[in-house]
């Protein structure tokens, strides 16, 4: 397997807390690997430590073959491109300005091209010249996007790129993530809408309490087993006209 994230038996804290406990995940170029489990499940720890944001107390994570933790910074940025959850912006910048902080190992000029071209993709080009400050928090969202898209790293690492946006947005936004997996990006993403999720994956990697215990393509990692065990549901997957549909209720819910 030719994976170009790679990660093994990984344990790592944060303020004494275990957040990773013995993670194992592969996500090979071509493929686009959502990321699922409850709060506090370890997905966006799993995701910074690819990203070598938090060091890992034991295990190891790769990119391209190298461990993470000896790789330059430099060479992070040029091999993954990180989208986090925060979608704060200090300064009132242009939106081309702010996508063009994606790749900032160009000319300006090609910088600022590059950042067109991915506010282009995002559907968000007529957003060009204004401040980030000035726009609604869907639109600042597609601008993050952008930038890490115009990075045109070799994998994309992007936490909960869909959370707050109408449904039209997360479409497009999965729609994207799984254009740049087709071209030969590998892409991990972290979700907690599973019907997008089994729709969008190539593969379900499922979290709980610091570990993937389950990574198969969609229906089979999300299980109804999975599905009473790590997230609570009496759950069963029925066939719609546009992908697979959830019928869930909560295992323990209150009575009428």
């Amino acid at each position: 397997m030719n994976a170009f994230l790679a990660m093994w038996d990984a344990e790592a804290r944060l303020g004494g807390r275990p957040v990773l406990d013995g993670a194992d995940l592969l996500v090979e170029p071509g493929e686009l690997v959502a990321l699922v489990g409850p709060n506090g499940a370890g997905k966006s720890s799993l995701i910074r430590a690819f990203a070598g944001l938090l060091p890992l107390t034991g295990g190891v994570a790769r990119l391209s073959g190298d461990d993470v933790s000896i790789v330059s910074p430099r060479a992070r940025a040029e091999r993954a491109a990180y989208l986090p959850q925060e979608r704060r912006i200090a300064w009132n910048l242009p939106a081309v300005e702010v996508a063009a902080l994606g790749a900032p190992f160009l000319a300006p000029d090609e910088a600022l091209q590059r950042a067109r071209r991915a506010l282009d993709e995002v559907e968000a080009g007529h957003l060009v010249d204004r401040g980030v400050a000035e726009m609604s928090g869907g639109e600042r969202a597609r601008v993050l996007l952008a930038r890490a898209l115009a990075t045109e790293a070799q994998a994309l690492l992007v936490d909960e790129p869909i959370a707050g946006l109408d449904p039209e947005a997360q479409l497009m936004v999965l729609e994207r993530l799984r254009a740049r997996a087709r071209a030969g990006q590998a892409v991990l993403v972290s979700l907690h809408d599973l019907p997008l999720a089994a729709r969008f994956a190539d593969r379900v990697a499922v979290m709980h309490q610091g570990r993937v215990v389950a990574d198969a393509s969609p229906l089979q990692a999300l299980t109804p087993d999975v599905m009473e065990q790590v997230f609570g549901l009496n759950a069963r997957w029925v066939e719609g006209p546009d992908g697979p549909l959830l019928s869930a209720g909560r295992r323990h819910s209150a009575p009428d």
